[in-house]
């Protein structure tokens, strides 16, 4: 019943996927508790009922449904849903859906442990949660931890795995990490220092909305250095 209540969702039939995770819901389903908890909260299927969003997360929560966790988590974060903004149990539902193997609440533990958001600032704990991410293909997860790998923040310094992170990221269409690996080439670092390659990147992070990289292709057009 409850692969019936994802396919009803994903053809956008929510009048019967609500119905159907709400029986489920009831009957005590985590995956349908989260799941009716998302259509209370975007108002698919039912009107926007903040209260009864967070009653279903916080219940399929208890059973530790990963993306009850992890919505839980952005409530608290953003203060959304009626809650107030808690940067402590935001770190808390992060963490326990970072550790039921959610990419993006790897990544978001991740940014709050780099700055001490919600808990004890750790780069050491920072970078293993952003290596995990990374394995899981999460692009910016990739940029941050070649970020660490190039300034030495809770791993060794390596610029070669500082290359192999940004390239990940950067291929992957990342402006940010376009960018940072356009400085690695310029600067040879972690691979042979090649400023057409540097250009190359500095112009796709350009195309891709980088304000820096935007401002360094203009002054090269503006000094006549480069035609396009």
């Amino acid at each position: 019943m409850i692969q019936e209540a994802h396919n009803a969702y994903n053809q956008q039939d929510f009048a019967t996927a609500f119905v159907l995770y709400r029986e489920l819901a009831e009957a005590g389903n985590a995956d349908a508790q989260a799941s009716l908890g998302y259509m209370y909260q975007q108002g698919q299927g039912t009107d926007v009922d903040d209260a009864a969003a967070l009653k279903w997360y916080e219940k399929a929560a208890e059973q530790k449904q990963p993306y009850a966790l992890f919505n839980l988590a952005i409530l608290y974060a953003n203060g959304l849903g009626g809650v107030a903004h808690d940067q402590f149990k935001a770190h808390e539902y992060y963490l326990e859906a970072a550790i039921h193997e959610v990419p993006q609440a790897m990544y978001e533990t991740a940014m709050m442990l780099e700055r001490g958001l919600g808990c004890i600032q750790n780069y050491s704990e920072a970078a293993f949660w952003y290596e995990e991410a990374a394995k899981r293909g999460h692009r910016e997860a990739f940029n941050n931890l070649g970020v660490f790998y190039k300034e030495g923040h809770g791993v060794h310094q390596d610029f070669g795995r500082a290359y192999v992170c940004f390239s990940r990221a950067a291929e992957a269409g990342l402006a940010q990490a376009q960018f940072n690996l356009g400085l690695l080439y310029d600067q040879g670092l972690g691979v042979e220092e090649d400023h057409d390659k540097a250009l190359e990147w500095c112009r796709k992070a350009a195309y891709n909305g980088h304000e820096k990289a935007k401002e360094i292709i203009k002054g090269l057009q503006d000094e006549g250095k480069i035609v396009f």
